[in-house]
């Protein structure tokens, strides 16, 4: 018996069934699924998270990030843990050191100053694209942030105000619409963040941000483009020459 008869059926074989031949039915490109892929994108998120959330400007000691406990931390396998490092590492968070391990990176003053720069331009045209196309009630939801802060109470809320900064700027970049400045804002504001968390309780920065913040809520409610964007831009400028006046331990 040859091979075709075993093909073609016999006792205990299974037919495979006849599909119909048509040349001209579209063909479907299927890849193989990457079981990883869930395990990877958790990894990478749950990572940057932790990094986020580090006070990395607070001390000058190195911040080494431990593959094997990580993965036994997250509960996953240590593949995905190192596929999250490398992104991050290509994203300008984390830092490879032969032989030694990886480390979380802090930017230097310089650095930060060109990342604020950065983000200024960003913002500062995402304000103007807001007083063009934003509705009202969208603008007037800016304002409410900041209805805890109000009769002098910026003091004693001091920790929850440095997340409503943040939430604020984040929002002024998604009310743009713009999707591509808000993909190029995205990986640009979580360093900023970092710094941000540091810098708003000196100097009194707390105080001159809030009058800033209202400022620019005021001006986008307006329909004010020109004032609009120059007031965001210089609020950003503001951090970057607070950065380089005062902000040596960057350095």
């Amino acid at each position: 018996m040859n091979s075709n008869d075993t093909r073609s059926g016999g006792a205990g074989t299974r037919r495979a069934p006849r599909l119909p031949q048509n040349d001209d039915a579209p063909r479907i490109d299927i890849q193989p699924i990457d079981t990883s892929f869930s395990f990877k994108n958790k990894a990478y998120a749950a990572l940057k998270n932790v990094i986020i959330s580090m006070d990395i400007y607070r001390n000058r000691n190195d911040i080494r990030l431990d593959e094997r406990k990580l993965a036994l931390d997250f509960g996953v396998s240590r593949t995905p843990v190192r596929e999250a490092m490398a992104q991050l590492e290509r994203e300008g968070f984390v830092r490879s050191v032969p032989r030694r391990g990886v480390y979380v990176v802090r930017k230097t003053k310089e650095e930060v100053i060109q990342l604020i720069t950065a983000w200024a331009a960003l913002e500062s045209m995402a304000a103007r694209l807001i007083t063009q196309n934003a509705k009202d009630g969208d603008i007037a939801s800016l304002r409410k942030m900041f209805a805890t802060f109000e009769g002098g109470q910026l003091r004693a809320h001091l920790d929850e105000y440095s997340d409503v900064n943040i939430e604020f700027h984040q929002t002024i970049i998604r009310m743009s619409e713009n999707v591509v400045l808000i993909d190029l804002a995205e990986n640009l504001f979580t360093h900023m963040r970092m710094i941000r968390r540091k810098t708003i309780v000196e100097k009194n920065r707390a105080d001159k941000s809030i009058r800033d913040h209202m400022n620019i809520i005021e001006a986008l409610e307006a329909r004010d483009t020109n004032r609009a964007e120059i007031l965001v831009r210089d609020h950003a400028l503001g951090l970057a020459d607070h950065v380089a006046r005062y902000a040596d331990y960057l350095d």
